[in-house]
């Protein structure tokens, strides 16, 4: 079992989903985790069942992480949001907001974060990515381009954190069952003209040799190993967990 004792781990989006479910692995492995979270009262519930911390944090507001000073042993970039539109649909603004969050603030948060990991000798950064890091879907203009563009991100990251002893992976599922998930389901209904009660059967799962959704217990779980000693050689990779859509 992969020991985190006198880690402390950093866990954006820690307030659900695949955020909550690494919070609690890694809380449950003896780490002192940070659940950082917009929802600042659902982020102190968590922090308070896994005896760790919550920190309230806009990270949509990136000009408020320029200066950011960042302890962690083990950041978990996962926070995102998802938004269903066509191109010539998709509202600029929302467009910028989704780069914001989900590439930009992971830049601020590992820029934050390495000094501390370098003085140490040893860090381990999870970006938590997805399947349309490496794939493309249709109507999800901003979310893929983010998800590529953290690839990127953890590769160059891994390449200059490699001789200070910091790791950066990417973890790419294919759809997990998470409120993120569902709340995307009446817009894929939408734009593809299908009932909703079709969308995960027609649109989520038609990719994927295996048909279920990811649960994100099994996402936590690969998130842990990156997190522990064993994993000291893996970096700059991107484990897939998709049920073979990227087989293809």
């Amino acid at each position: 079992m992969t020991d985190l004792t006198g880690r402390r781990a950093v866990v954006t989006g820690g307030a659900s989903g695949i955020g909550e479910a690494c919070a609690r692995a890694f809380a449950a492995a003896g780490a002192h985790v940070v659940i950082a979270d917009l929802n600042g009262e659902a982020a102190a519930r968590v922090a308070e069942e896994v005896g760790g911390e919550a920190w309230q944090v806009d990270l949509g507001d990136t000009a408020a992480l320029a200066d950011l000073t960042l302890e962690a042993d083990v950041l978990v970039n996962n926070a995102g949001i998802q938004h269903v539109r066509p191109i010539e649909e998709f509202e600029p603004e929302r467009f910028s907001f989704i780069l914001r969050l989900m590439l930009e603030s992971p830049f601020l948060l590992i820029r934050a974060a390495l000094p501390g990991m370098y003085e140490r000798g040893f860090g381990r950064v999870i970006n938590i990515s997805s399947v349309h890091g490496l794939r493309a879907s249709p109507f999800k203009s901003a979310y893929v381009a983010a998800k590529h563009g953290l690839e990127g991100l953890s590769k160059v990251t891994a390449l200059e954190g490699g001789p200070h002893g910091v790791t950066s992976n990417c973890i790419d599922p294919a759809y997990v069952r998470t409120p993120l998930v569902e709340k995307q389901i009446a817009d894929q209904a939408r734009v593809h003209g299908i009932p909703e009660d079709e969308v995960v059967p027609r649109i989520m799962l038609t990719e994927s040799a295996i048909k279920r959704l990811v649960e994100p217990e099994e996402v936590a779980s690969l998130a842990l190993w990156l997190a522990g000693p064993d994993a000291g050689m893996v970096t700059g990779a991107s484990y897939t967990m998709d049920g073979g859509w990227s087989a293809r």
